[in-house]
Parts: C-alpha cells; structure tokens; sequence
C-alpha cells in the first residue's frame, strides 16, 4: 500500500514519532489500536490521520487476499496495523507542521506583548506549553488525576516543587510573578516532572473525562527539550536545555552545530575510565551560570585527561606536543604558580576548552583505530 501523506503534518520530532511508533507496533493484543490513536491524536496536527486511521479494518476479511502483485491477484485492504506500520517508517516525509504566517498586528510590529517584553511573553509562552502537556496527562505520574470516582486528595503540586526548588506556591503557574532564576528553574524542574502516557481511557461516568496510564519520562523529555528550546530560541535568550550528559535537562549555553557535534561525539565516543571527566568537564563549561573559575575546572579536568595519554600523544605529534601542555602550565589555568600568566580575556579560557576537548576527541579515535 502507499500512504498519502499530504494532509499530515507532524507536531513531534520525526525521532521521537518513529521511536513511540516502533514501540506501539509491538504490543500485544487489541489494545494497541487505541495507542496508536492516542499517539496520532498527539504527534500529528489536526484529526485527519485519527480518522483515517479509523476508518481502516481492525484486519483483511477476504481470505484469497494476496500481497503478491501481478496477474491473478485479488486486491488487498490495507489494515489499520499495515496503515500505521508505513506511516512510522516514512516519519521523515511527513511535513513537520509549521506556524501559521504572521498576521496583521505582528507584521506591524505590534501585539508582541503588552508591555514590549520579549522575557515576559516568553514565560508566558512556556506557561502555555505547560498547560498543553498537563492537559495531555504528562504531569499525571507525579500530580495525580482527579476521578469522580475517587475521593482521595491530590498530591500538592506546589509543595512538590518547592521541595525540588524551594520556591513555595509555584503552582498553578503564575507567570506575571515570576523574575529570571524562578523562570529558569521552573523550566528545569519541569523538565524533571514529565511523563508520557502512552495509553488512555475515557471515564463517562459524571463528565469525568480522559484519564492516563503507562507513564514513560524518556519520550516525554524529549518532547518537552524540543519545545522548550524552541521557545527559548525564538526568545533569544542564549540558552537551551542539555539533552545529553551530565547537566542533562539543565540549562546550558547555546553553542553552534559544529561544537554541538564535537560534545556529542565526545560524551559518547570516550572511554569508560575518562567518561566521568569529560562529563563532569563538559557540565562546567557549559552551564547558565559558568564562572571564568567553573572554565578553568573544566580545562583542568580535560589537562588531565590528556595528561594521561602524553605517551600517545608525542608518539603521533612528536616534538610539537610539548607546545599542547605550555600553555596551560605557563598561564593560569591548572598549577597556580606565582609565575603564571593570569589576566587575559576570558574568552582565552573558551578557545584552551574547545582545543583541549578537541584533542580529547582526536585521542579516543586514535586509541579506538589501534583496538580494531
């Protein structure tokens, strides 16, 4: 069969799509028809994949049909299981959905906000986001559900970010009240708090509504990173969440893809008994609130590393890997000598982590070659 796909347009990540749908694929029983719609409901703009896919036969009824084409051959209908099988696997075809083009107010650069603060209309943007996910059940796991059928009182949500956070009556959000650093850690800890059901069950009795099951934080991050730091930067606040490392679901400065890819390479090509220092190394130089002190730790822990591996190091570079080791030994960096070089930019402290991490990188490829 071929799927037409363009009536769709998809909310999620094609990643995070493909990998709920793969997952769903491989339930057993009836029940996964109603994850699929669940899934569809989510993932998907609008509601004409879930009717689409209602419409599809649970299976074939026609005993003589044949996915064999050619002469002779009866025409098969598709099921609702071969429909959603070939819609994940051409997750990457279907159009991401996009915003709708600006209307009259923004295109007269007005109606940003009301008092023109680009920070205000984002906290209450990422309120809005909040609010989509608590509707959908991914504040469930850790909030509770309410039930006409049961009379047992809610956790305290409030309470249950103040212990995180220690900010008291975060919850409903209010985001008119909130400064820089309960904005920030609201988006940390929420990140914490996610959870997406991938089953769910509408309870009629009384109007009672949806209720969530099946709670999986994994694909639930990833979807609120995605959101998040779409929100943040559209804001252009400089900051994204971490999706990967020690400082993961924490925020951390925005670099550029290259050095985007050399720290993924890096967190996840190094070996075991340096991963924990080129963690840990990573997470200071990266985080929102990196001091030119947290920099120099993190060049510490990666001059270490390298350290280690001199040997190899002279064996590739020869006399020239003696200039890699100078500069930190002469300025202030690891030792603190009295006769080490200390006022320089801090910029300086950015291009020794970026080389040393790169040198990191180049190091665990060169070991890597010799155990193949």
């Amino acid at each position: 069969m071929s799927v037409d796909l363009s009536s769709y347009e998809l909310l999620w990540p094609p990643t995070l799509f493909v990998s709920e749908g793969e997952s769903l694929l491989k339930t057993a029983g009836s029940s996964w028809e109603d994850r699929a719609e669940w899934l569809l409901t989510e993932a998907l703009s609008g509601s004409t994949a879930v009717a689409d896919f209602g419409e599809l036969p649970s299976h074939s009824d026609d005993p003589w049909a044949s996915t064999t084409p050619g002469w002779g051959a009866r025409s098969v209908t598709a099921t609702k299981y071969d429909w959603f099988s070939e819609l994940v696997s051409r997750a990457s075809e279907i159009r991401p959905a996009a915003a709708p083009r600006p209307y009259w107010p923004q295109r007269q650069g007005r109606g940003i906000s009301v008092d023109g603060s680009t920070a205000r209309d984002a906290r209450r943007d990422f309120a809005r986001i909040i609010g989509d996910f608590e509707d959908n059940g991914y504040l469930v796991e850790h909030f509770g559900e309410e039930c006409v059928d049961d009379l047992n009182d809610l956790p305290d949500a409030s309470a249950l970010i103040e212990r995180r956070l220690g900010i008291p009556d975060l919850w409903p959000l209010a985001p008119a009240t909130w400064d820089e650093d309960t904005f920030y850690g609201l988006v940390e800890v929420l990140h914490d708090l996610v959870s997406r059901p991938r089953m769910r069950h509408f309870h009629s009795y009384g109007s009672c509504g949806w209720h969530h099951s099946e709670f999986h934080n994994g694909p639930a991050r990833i979807l609120y990173r995605a959101k998040v730091n779409e929100l943040l930067r559209a804001a252009g606040t400089g900051f994204e969440l971490a999706a990967e490392g020690e400082d993961l679901g924490r925020l951390v400065a925005v670099i550029d893809d290259a050095r985007g890819a050399l720290v993924h390479q890096a967190l996840n090509d190094s070996p075991f008994d340096i991963t924990a220092g080129v963690r840990h190394a990573i997470a200071l130089f990266r985080s929102r609130d990196a001091s030119p002190e947290s920099k120099r730790s993190a060049i510490f822990n990666l001059g270490r590393i390298l350290e280690e591996r001199r040997a190899l190091i002279k064996e590739q570079l020869g006399k020239d890997e003696g200039a890699l080791f100078e500069i930190a030994n002469r300025f202030d960096l690891r030792h603190r000598r009295a006769d080490q070089r200390g006022e320089y930019d801090e910029a300086f402290l950015d291009w020794i982590f970026w080389w040393y991490l790169g040198t990191v990188e180049l190091t665990n490829r060169l070991i890597a070659s010799r155990n193949v």
